[in-house]
């Protein structure tokens, strides 16, 4: 039988083992499909294709960030998709009354924040499941989108508000890639180095210790949706002008894609873990799948099952690792 000194000296005990694959492995795993892929497919070298990828996880990267935020303050929202569809028909409708980027994105914006404080309040206040309140909440808004644009999509001709989805930086970095790094840092910053962050850690990993602590937990709650929603605005903004067509029909199940960069980039369902930079490789991770697939001539169909896999074995693990405390 080997001692836990002799474990040390082959390597690293059991417990070491758990926080090097909690920290390192989702890194592993993405160098590991990059390597793969290079070899598999040289068009997945070239530059273009890089950004492409980048382009392609921009705006999902940018849900993941608000969506990261509620899984570990022990909350899920369902109804990022539909805050998509909001977001579309509300800067169509404004854009095209007033001609204000501004004003249309600022619109859009604060309509869907004001939707995530509405999710976080029934589920602080009233102690409601999350799942069903976003789902239902899904379904509120989705049909709020339909209203206001009376079921039909309309085009958009402004050219400012159409660079904000393809215009580039210096001509090479994309703008949505340059607003998901933006949108990242201040997700790093705030859950990581604030009290704020710190606080939604608490309420994730032990609400009752967290309220014994001090913690507020209703604003800490209500606040990581009001973030998501923020996060649903400005990804919604993005995918319009991508589009250059206000739409109420756009979203449908980008909830998730978002949920699964999470996991796979090792948010606990459980909540009260999870890092920014293991959801962004989890972005990365998925961007990859769907790119690699494309560039080998797999069909789309097995990119979703690869999905499915992939989030089974991530909630897999994680319960794995939880046993193992």
């Amino acid at each position: 039988m080997v001692a836990k000194s002799d474990r040390k000296i082959l390597g690293m005990d059991q417990n070491d083992f758990s926080i090097f694959s909690r920290r390192y492995g989702i890194g592993v795993v993405m160098i590991a499909m990059i390597v793969i892929l290079a070899i598999a497919s040289p068009t997945f070298r070239t530059s273009g294709n890089i950004v492409s990828i980048m382009l392609q996880v921009s705006m999902n990267g940018i849900l993941a960030m608000g969506m990261v935020f509620v899984i570990t303050g022990g909350g899920i929202d369902l109804s990022i998709g539909s805050q998509l569809a909001l977001t579309s028909v509300i800067v169509g409708s404004v854009l095209t009354s007033t001609g204000n980027i501004f004003l249309s994105c600022a619109m859009a914006i604060l309509a869907t924040t004001l939707f995530g404080f509405i999710n976080g309040f029934l589920i602080a206040k009233f102690d409601m499941v999350p799942f069903v309140v976003t789902l239902a909440t899904q379904l509120v808004i989705r049909g709020a989108a339909y209203v206001i644009s009376g079921g039909y999509s309309a085009s958009l001709a402004n050219e400012g508000y159409k660079l904000i989805g393809s215009g580039k930086v210096f001509n090479i970095i994309p703008y949505p890639v340059v607003i998901l790094a933006f949108v990242g840092i201040i997700a790093f910053v705030l859950l990581h180095h604030t009290k704020f962050g710190r606080y939604v850690y608490a309420v994730g990993g032990n609400v009752n210790a967290a309220i014994a602590s001090g913690v507020n937990v209703f604003w800490t709650r209500v606040r990581t949706y009001m973030f998501s929603g923020l996060c649903c605005g400005i990804a919604g903004i993005i995918m319009t002008s991508r589009i250059s067509a206000a739409q109420p029909n756009i979203g449908v199940g980008y909830e998730t894609d978002a949920i699964a960069a999470c996991v796979i980039g090792g948010t606990s369902f459980a909540g009260g873990v999870a890092t920014i930079p293991g959801t962004f490789m989890g972005i990365i991770i998925i961007g990859l799948i769907y790119n690699g697939m494309n560039l080998v001539g797999i069909s789309s169909y097995w990119q979703t099952i690869t999905k499915g896999l992939l989030i089974i074995g991530a909630v897999m693990l994680d319960m794995f690792m939880n046993k193992k405390k």
